[in-house]
């Protein structure tokens, strides 16, 4: 788990897409690790009746390995939505129908409280599942996944999370909501940890796991006497329903904690908020997100969907005019920049940027997201130079 490369892998795997009212946009990338253990799920439009108005968006950050991670990418929404129908949250026939009808009662959706106990139920038996393949039940195959993720209805937001990988509501032009990450150290968690036998050295599980909620993980969960949700490590989301304010939300961002071990909540979403009103290509956007965390320190598979909703900032004349004249005065400092070959690029980047809060006053300019965004576009314009 924290074995690393010689140089980051910096190409990235994108997907974007449009419906149900919401754009969507995601970015990957492998960085410093070994192997890429990250995975995600973007649908537009539930394949269930009474769901095709719905959307379901989760990001999944394996360890020890991609099987868990890459299988619940693949099925947990299928355990969700078999869960929440069949959780009481639907009616199979309508109160009152005469007998004689031969049209069949219209696809009802499930109600917020069997869709909350539905995404309980369906981790739980996703967990379960899994445990059964062999390679898993026998030890060969270690690995965990933590998740997090969202289910849009037309009038709700649902957000689940598994581990320390994060959602974040912008809303008003602030943070309004953020999941809670899992950790051992946090008081809940470690009662559970130490009621079950285990305990919490150097803020993991036993000293080794750094979540105390995941997917997978078996050699967490062998306690005898003990139920899923009471062993060292569990499988228990926790589920949080909020109802949408359709003129004041703006966007949402789900991302593993490779992104958020070096940006905060309201670094990432100002960072965000800037960049939309420069570009209205998410794929863009995510790609500067993963490239920013690179060059901020990151050691970890990175992985971001951002999923944008009606009232998401829009491109601003004003705001890609500067951005404009931001890069026009890069351009000219490395043009102007002598025996920068014989030097280390970061230590010459690192000096031009520390010179921008005085320069970008002198020229009237304000920079368009945070300081660290101008390290991936100056390295590029020194390799072209």
């Amino acid at each position: 788990m924290g074995a690393f490369l010689d140089k980051p892998k910096t190409e990235k795997h994108n997907s974007r897409g449009e419906g149900n009212n919401l754009r969507y946009g995601l970015s990957s990338m492998q960085g410093w690790r070994v192997e890429m253990e990250d995975a995600h799920t973007a649908v537009l439009g539930l394949p269930t009746p009474g769901m095709t108005d719905w959307s379901f968006f989760a990001v999944y950050d394996g360890h020890a390995g991609s099987r868990v991670a890459n299988y619940c990418s693949k099925h947990l929404l299928e355990h969700i939505i078999s869960a929440s129908f069949g959780a009481g949250g639907t009616q199979g026939s309508q109160a009152g129908l005469d007998s004689s009808t031969t049209d069949p009662p219209a696809a009802v959706p499930p109600t917020v409280e069997a869709v909350k106990s539905g995404i309980r139920t369906g981790f739980l038996r996703i967990d379960e599942h899994m445990r059964s393949f062999s390679d898993l039940r026998n030890g060969m195959d270690r690995s965990g996944s933590t998740a997090v993720g969202i289910l849009l209805s037309p009038d709700h937001f649902f957000f689940f999370n598994c581990g320390d990988s994060r959602a974040v509501l912008y809303r008003n032009s602030q943070v309004c909501f953020s999941t809670l990450d899992h950790k051992p150290c946090n008081p809940r968690e470690r009662e559970r940890i130490q009621n079950a036998g285990g305990s919490v050295m150097i803020q993991r599980v036993n000293g080794s796991l750094a979540v105390s909620r995941a997917l997978g993980d078996y050699d967490y969960k062998c306690v005898d006497g003990k139920g899923p949700t009471e062993q060292l490590v569990s499988p228990e989301p926790s589920v949080f329903e909020m109802v949408r304010a359709p003129e004041q939300d703006q966007f949402v961002v789900l991302a593993c904690d490779g992104i958020w071990d070096v940006m905060s909540n309201e670094e990432l979403c100002e960072f965000v908020k800037s960049r939309l009103e420069v570009s209205d290509d998410l794929e863009r956007v995510c790609n500067e997100v993963v490239d920013t965390c690179l060059h901020k320190g990151s050691r970890d598979n990175m992985s971001i969907v951002l999923v944008c909703l009606p009232s998401a900032p829009k491109v601003s004349e004003e705001a890609v005019r500067k951005d404009a004249e931001l890069n026009k005065y890069l351009e000219s400092r490395v043009e102007g920049e002598t025996g920068w070959m014989e030097k280390n690029i970061m230590s010459v980047c690192a000096n031009i940027i520390g010179m921008l809060d005085i320069q970008l006053w002198s020229i009237q300019i304000f920079c368009v997201g945070l300081i660290h965004y101008q390290y991936p576009p100056l390295i590029l314009l020194f390799k072209k130079a």
